[in-house]
Order: structure tokens, then sequence, then C-alpha cells
């Protein structure tokens, strides 16, 4: 199979889709890959090292769309991309279809079969491509509102941690999943004074069970969220429905009830968000205020720490588009039930039920398509 890396386009997106490693192992199986120049410059891999590893490095990313039959991405499509997706190409990236209805349609458009690296999931309900991102912005979400909550970028003036003598700041987590555990862990080496909720009762004893003792947990629903917030110095949402809209805990109205300076880290934010004021920001403009509220929603948050997240993205896509190459898409998801809940829109249907009633467009089963 041809295989195309293209160079993320995305703003202060730095990651690439394939190490010189990775590169190797397709060309170890036969198949040829074609990165574009300086894709991997970002993340702190040359040119020299792709073509070392036996990679063809072409100038352009018409070149590199034009002649591969799968497409590995980082991030979505963004719309000058659109008209570079032939039919039948296969498209395996981070698509987050259920925050962007134009990307929708215009991958319906291509014919194109999108595969999406949130949706491939497990039999234990784990998503082992969302995992490795989701790590690194769990931690970074308390890396970054501990930043904000300084007063010169306008938050409460609060040193995470305390000191001696003065408390410590309240960190109130939404979610007790891979994003939300790793910002307690953060947040709670930190020194903070942690609550994590979810609604998941066997997911709070877990946490309870294994966190240390300035994290605890509580039971989320609409009454505990409005009373915690009002305490609270760092607020991070981290809640996840795979290939559907976040939902939204943290309401317009409660914002009025918040300490001016609270800091908002939305890392939900590329599903929709779960909080009501949130928007999409990038690293070159990362904040907003609101009420006097800090938002912190940048939607590719790892982009920022793109060696760490190359590296940790890659360990986990590398097994399972080796098998899309070796086998071609359609056996490789009949084969694999991983990868057949990755599929998302396939030649012009959308085949993933949470996108298609996002949007309340036409579904159609996965197995019609694969046959």
């Amino acid at each position: 199979m041809i295989i195309g890396v293209p160079k993320e386009i995305k703003n202060n997106e730095n990651r690439v889709a394939l190490t010189p490693a990775g590169a190797q192992e397709f060309v170890r199986k036969g198949h040829t890959v074609y990165v574009q120049t300086k894709a991997g410059e970002g993340s702190g891999f040359n040119d020299d090292e792709y073509l070392g590893a036996g990679a063809k490095i072409l100038p352009t990313a018409n070149e590199v769309f034009a002649i591969a039959e799968m497409i590995i991405k980082v991030k979505e499509p963004i719309e000058q991309e659109y008209s570079l997706i032939k039919k039948d190409q296969l498209v395996f990236t981070y698509f987050h279809f259920a925050s962007y209805e134009p990307l929708a349609h215009a991958m319906i458009k291509t014919g194109a079969i999108c595969l999406a690296y949130e949706t491939v999931e497990k039999p234990d309900r784990s998503l082992p491509l969302l995992v490795p991102m989701s790590e690194v912005a769990g931690r970074m979400a308390i890396q970054e509102g501990a930043k904000y909550l300084e007063k010169p970028l306008k938050g409460r003036g609060i040193l995470l941690g305390g000191v001696p003598g003065v408390m410590p700041a309240k960190v109130l987590i939404l979610g007790g999943g891979v994003v939300g555990t790793n910002a307690a862990k953060i947040a709670a080496g930190m020194g903070a004074d942690v609550i994590i909720t979810d609604v998941n009762l066997n997911r709070l004893r877990y946490l309870d069970d294994v966190m240390p003792k300035n994290v605890h947990t509580m039971a989320s629903n609409d009454y505990v969220l409005r009373e915690l917030v009002k305490t609270s110095d760092l607020i991070v949402g981290g809640v996840l429905i795979p290939g559907a809209k976040a939902p939204k805990l943290i309401t317009r109205d409660m914002l009025k009830t918040m300490r001016p300076g609270t800091v908002l880290v939305d890392v939900a934010v590329d599903q929709g968000g779960c909080i009501e004021t949130c928007k999409p920001t990038t690293h070159e403009d990362p904040t907003y205020i609101i009420d006097d509220i800090v938002h912190y929603c940048v939607a590719n948050m790892p982009g920022a720490v793109p060696y760490t997240s190359t590296l940790a993205l890659t360990n986990a896509t590398l097994p399972y588009a080796l098998k899309l190459a070796n086998h071609g898409w359609k056996k490789a998801c009949k084969e694999n039930e991983d990868l057949q809940k990755g599929l998302n829109v396939v030649h012009g249907k959308v085949v993933y039920k949470a996108v298609a009633d996002s949007f309340n467009l036409p579904y159609v089963d996965v197995k019609e398509v694969i046959g």
C-alpha cells in the first residue's frame, strides 16, 4: 500500500502522524511511504531520518494526497485540505466529527473512507488511540491551569499547592476517565485539594482506592456541580461520550456564582466541550474571559509538547495502521472489531451512529459497507 504523511497545518500543530521508526516498519512490510518535507520537524524528526528509514520525501501536501492510498494524519482535515482527499482514499486520523458539522459534510462529499482514531474501541470499551493524547491533555490541563491562575494572566493569583500556613488551590475535575485521572495525579502531586466527579460509582470507588489523600470523589449531578463551582479555583472538563458531543455540565449561569479569576480548562473542546461557554482556541491565543472567568479551550493541547505527544500517539496507532496497510481497510475492519468501530464515514455514508445522530444524517450500519 502507498502511505502518505502530510505536514499538519492546524494552528501550532507540531505533531506528526508517523515517526521515522514507524516509516521503517511500513517499508519492511513492503509498503511505500511518502512524507511531506519538514512534516516531522516540529516533533524533532528531520527529512534525512525519514530517508534513512526508507521513506520518500515529497515537497507538497498536494503531491502526498495525490499519490497515497492511505493518508495518516494527526488532526482532522481543515478546509484547504478537503479538496485534496480523493474518492476511495483511506484517511486515518482524529476526526471528532460531532463537534463540527461542515467537516462531516465535506468528508461525505469526498467519497473517502474516514477511520477515526477517537472511536477505535476495544471490547472493554477503552479507546486505545485516544488514551495517549488524553493522558497528555489531562496532565497539561493542570500545568496550563496553574499558569493561568497567576494574576498577570487574569487568574485569581493562587499558587496551586499553597505554602505552609496558606491553603492550596481547590481543583474540580469533571469526569474520572483518562483525562480526569491524569489531571488528578498532577494536581495532587502539586499539592492541590482535588475533587473528581463522575456518574459511575464503580469508577469513583476505584479512584478513591488508588488516589492520594488529597484527592476526593463525588457522584456528579447538577446540584453538586453548582455547589462545587462556587469554591473551585481551577475546573477541568474531561467528559467524553465516544464519537458524540460532550454534555454541557457547566452552564453559562454558573459562571456568575464563581469567584473572579477562576480558571476553566475544557479538554473536551474537540468534542464540542462540556462547558457551555467553551469555544475552541489555539496555542497562539489560548484564553478568553467571560464574566471574569478565564477560559482555556485549546483544541489540540498535546500539540504544544509534540515530541512527547508524537511518540505516545504513534506507539498506539502504528499497530493498527500496519493492519490496515497489510490487509486493506475492508478486510482489516472485518477481522478487527476495534478498527471496525473506528469507521465513521465510508463512501459518502455515515456508519457511526453518534455522528449521524449529532446532525440528523441518515445512518447506515457499518456491516453493510464492509460486507
